[in-house]
């Protein structure tokens, strides 16, 4: 039994990161408690937990990553059974929130994928859940529990200012991405400018014009998930062709699904920043990829809930020291 400030507390990890959630133990000074995954032959998913959790508050660290569906099937289960050995809590770390872009009916009869997982979540019985940069705000409003989305920037702004760039401009690929453009320029003391594009098709992306000027100026783009890198790579390329100098694009969720890594590290783009809130494999990473760890800050996040402390002071502050 773990006793952390006079709490029982057990953290557990399950398929998608457990690289993450070693880290985040370790800076919270908790061994990750073990915890027995296996599927049966036609492939349904079965937990077993070897050790007591009764009374405990325990934390279970799982992003919803490719592939979507069984990692957010384990993560059920496992609420499920915690909640059947009669966790006191079950706080859900979940760095990526899978089904997020699907936060709203852009057409007829579309179903709104983030309310369900939000509902899924609840029935199964989390008690909180903690994310990192949800792809839209209102996703929180879908939770009647707990939930605190923490923020990347701090640790990407961190990284930016020791490299004493100039003569930056923070660029956001969209209109929607223009707050999370304007927090970073903040920081970095820096104007933004715009890119204004449309999508004919899902994961395809044309840019029609740049709202701001980027002519001679380190362009840093920032976004909250690099997906195919098509958008991105539109991005760059527009900005090259409109007398930018060095690019740099950010993101804090780095899904990097099929030919992206190719498409990214053969593209204009100097660095592709990102954090480890997705466990990525050796096949996916390339030169010009630098992915900087939340743990610490999850960490910190978790120790704040243990201790029934605010979690808002941790949105700005950078733990990565």
């Amino acid at each position: 039994m773990a006793l952390f400030h006079g709490s029982k507390v057990k953290i557990f990890s399950l398929s998608s990161n457990r690289e993450l959630a070693e880290g985040i133990a370790e800076h919270i000074g908790i061994p990750l408690s073990e915890c027995e995954v296996t599927r049966f032959s036609d492939g349904e998913i079965s937990i077993d937990i070897p050790e007591t959790v009764r009374g405990h508050k325990v934390f279970v660290i799982q992003s919803t990553s490719q592939p979507v569906n069984e990692h957010t099937m384990e993560l059920l289960i496992m609420i499920d059974a915690l909640r059947r050995a009669s966790a006191r809590e079950v706080n859900i770390v979940m760095p990526y929130y899978g089904y997020s872009r699907q936060d709203r009916k852009a057409k007829a009869r579309q179903p709104i994928s983030a309310k369900l997982v939000a509902d899924l979540l609840q029935t199964a019985g989390a008690t909180r859940v903690l994310a990192m940069d949800l792809h839209a705000p209102q996703i929180q409003g879908f939770f009647d529990i707990p939930i605190d989305n923490f923020r990347a920037q701090p640790i990407i702004a961190e990284y930016l200012l020791k490299k004493e760039l100039e003569d930056i401009c923070v660029v956001s690929p969209d209109h929607g991405g223009v707050a999370r453009a304007r927090d970073l320029a903040d920081v970095l003391q820096a104007p933004i400018a715009i890119i204004d594009k449309m999508r004919p098709e899902p994961n395809v992306a044309e840019v029609m014009n740049i709202i701001g000027r980027v002519k001679g100026k380190n362009c840093v783009i920032i976004d909250d998930m690099i997906d195919t890198g098509g958008s991105i790579v539109a991005a760059a390329e527009a900005l090259k062709k409109a007398g930018a100098k060095e690019l740099y694009a950010c993101c804090t969720h780095p899904i990097l699904s099929k030919d992206a890594p190719k498409i990214l590290n053969e593209s204009k783009i100097k660095e592709i920043i990102c954090t480890n809130t997705i466990q990525l494999p050796e096949s996916k990473k390339f030169p010009k990829l630098i992915q900087l760890t939340i743990s610490e800050l999850i960490g910190e996040g978790i120790i704040h809930i243990i201790d029934d402390r605010g979690v808002s002071s941790l949105f700005t502050k950078n733990f990565n020291k």
